[in-house]
């Protein structure tokens, strides 16, 4: 069975929101031989990265950043995980009151250089998520999941 581990950083009720739309998707019955592992990031492991099949990220966009908390995931498997990692599949989403280009900018340097392969188009809201963005979180976790499928 195909490992799908979902590293987040929850800290506000918009996030939460989008958190549990990815899950939703994820977790859909449409979604066959896909385990789906929730770690948040400050206890996510090199160990649970090396164990899953593919990844999705979500953060809220702190001062035009990632969080502190997924910045810290990474620094945290980085080495452990670049050799054994690459080619694998990944989405992400990320929330924030202002511009979050600056933290979808740091995602994408980091898993450029992981070698992870971007399956689906990020999540970028802003404000108070709304339906459309909640269905596009949906979506997020459904494709990702699909592409885990045998």
């Amino acid at each position: 069975m195909a490992r799908l581990l979902i590293v987040h950083h929850t800290p506000s009720p918009g996030m939460q929101a989008m958190f549990e739309k990815v899950v939703e998707g994820a977790t859909t019955d449409e979604i066959e031989d896909v385990e789906v592992v929730r770690r948040a990031a400050l206890s996510a492991t090199a160990a649970d990265v090396l164990a899953a099949d593919g990844y999705l990220l979500g953060t809220p966009a702190n001062l035009g950043y990632m969080s502190g908390a997924l910045k810290h995931f990474f620094d945290q498997i980085y080495y452990p995980c670049l050799d054994a990692t690459g080619g694998r599949p990944f989405g992400i989403y990320v929330h924030g009151n202002e511009g979050t280009e600056g933290a979808l900018r740091a995602a994408r340097s980091i898993t450029t250089g992981l070698g992870w392969q971007q399956v689906a188009e990020p999540v970028d809201l802003t404000g108070e998520p709304d339906s459309t963005g909640l269905d596009a979180c949906w979506e997020l976790g459904a494709t990702v999941a699909a592409n885990l499928m045998s």
